[in-house]
């Protein structure tokens, strides 16, 4: 083959890459851009190789050098940029060409994977089969691959032989490794969730399906067992309903349907309103609430949603204090206006606190299912109070109780926030 059939090669490898990337984005078409770009990459250097050790000149053809460079440039920035690791290896499973992301992948802080063996990057079993599978000639996807090293990634690596017309086994094989570690978590936290929505909600269900059955068996016919009877099913059912509203409601926040329209509001009236609904909640415990919010705070939020967050709070603080104890919420304006809820509780064990606001996460599951909780108020606190532009966070001391702090931005940082919220 002359030098310049070469460099027109080179060029429709380079041309054809593009078009397979901006075409359909895809494992397929990806694997497919990296060889042609690898293709031509690796023809422009034998075409310049054989015209430096012949002595001759490069073929004057219709593209020019400098056209040619600025090609050889394109496919570095491209395989540069790309997300997915690539790495190229010989018959000999040595390194021939890789990408940063390859680089990052293998844990290499510095020089160049080039021309290293494939066992000296990385012991992993599955990355080594499918390599080596591939230079027989099978391909292989869909192969899973872990690593460790910071921290746990996984990856979905394709491999595919490079082949030679005229051999049966495969010149070099080039993998593709698709980063899905956050797949993976979305896929557990999703199968997580199912399971716990399911285990909440065959709790209730079953309590329910036994007392019809009992009242069916002839228990209707006694009014005094009936009467009780028809409150627990009422309870459970009452349960159930609350359940499903909080996982509405939640679905709904962190989707971004739920726009939060924050404006200077007095802080005072809001925190009555709240005590005045618990009030009788409280009052069957003897516990008592005690506003110390300054008369003169003012805080940027979505009124309707602040009152929904502090009563999750409040109802909270009630439900797991100690009979005849106290409930005290404050208030203090900073850089970021905190709104503090304390409670005279038991308190809260240190390795718990990291997961509170997590969806159904519970300390203690029994209690908070006889006092009637979802497990999902805390979740809907923290979007709601990010939703805002703020935080929400809990400090706690075994025996002292626990102390629930929103964090909401000034109104110079809330109309971000606000923007954001309605946005998302």
């Amino acid at each position: 083959m002359t030098r310049k059939p070469i460099l027109w090669l080179a060029i429709v490898c380079l041309l054809g890459s593009g078009f397979l990337l901006f075409r359909s984005f895809n494992k397929i078409s990806l694997a497919a851009a990296a060889l042609a770009f690898l293709a031509g990459y690796l023809l422009f250097h034998r075409s310049f190789s054989v015209a430096e050790s012949s002595g001759s000149e490069i073929p004057n053809t219709e593209t020019s050098p400098t056209q040619i460079f600025a090609l050889g440039k394109l496919f570095e920035a491209t395989l540069g940029g790309m997300r997915e690791g690539l790495l190229v290896v010989d018959s000999d499973l040595r390194v021939v060409a890789s990408n940063p992301a390859a680089h990052r992948l293998f844990n290499l802080t510095s020089g160049k994977l080039d021309s290293r063996r494939l066992t000296e990057l990385t012991r992993n079993s599955a990355i080594y089969s499918a390599f080596l599978d591939a230079l027989q000639g099978k391909e292989r996807s869909g192969v899973k691959v872990e690593t460790h090293d910071p921290g746990r990634r996984v990856f979905d690596l394709r491999v595919v032989p490079l082949g030679v017309a005229g051999q049966k086994e495969s010149a070099g094989a080039l993998g593709v490794f698709f980063d899905i570690t956050q797949l993976e978590k979305l896929e557990r936290v999703r199968q997580e969730f199912l399971s716990n929505v399911s285990h909440e909600l065959r709790t209730p269900l079953t309590a329910i399906l036994a007392f019809v059955e009992t009242l069916e068996s002839g228990a209707l016919d006694d009014p005094e067992n009936s009467q009780r009877f028809l409150a627990i099913i009422r309870k459970n059912a009452a349960r159930m309903q609350t359940l499903i509203d909080d996982i509405l409601e939640l679905s709904a926040i962190e989707g971004g349907m739920i726009g939060v329209d924050a404006k200077p509001i007095e802080l005072l009236p809001v925190v009555n309103d709240v005590i005045t609904s618990l009030g009788s909640q409280a009052s069957s415990r003897n516990i008592s609430i005690r506003n110390k919010v300054p008369v003169q705070a003012v805080v940027f939020a979505d009124r309707k949603r602040l009152e929904q967050m502090l009563t999750n709070l409040v109802e909270n603080a009630i439900k797991f204090n100690r009979d005849g104890g106290e409930v005290v919420i404050e208030c203090e304006n900073g850089p970021c206006t905190s709104i503090r809820v304390h409670d005279t509780g038991e308190g809260i064990p240190a390795q718990h606190l990291d997961r509170l606001f997590e969806r159904f996460y519970r300390v203690d599951r029994a209690r908070s299912r006889d006092l009637g909780g979802t497990g999902l108020g805390l979740a809907i606190v923290k979007h709601l109070a990010r939703a805002h532009g703020g935080e929400v966070r809990v400090s706690s001391e075994l025996g002292l109780g626990s102390v629930f702090e929103i964090d909401l931005p000034n109104q110079a940082a809330g109309n971000g926030a606000k923007t954001q919220a309605e946005s998302s």
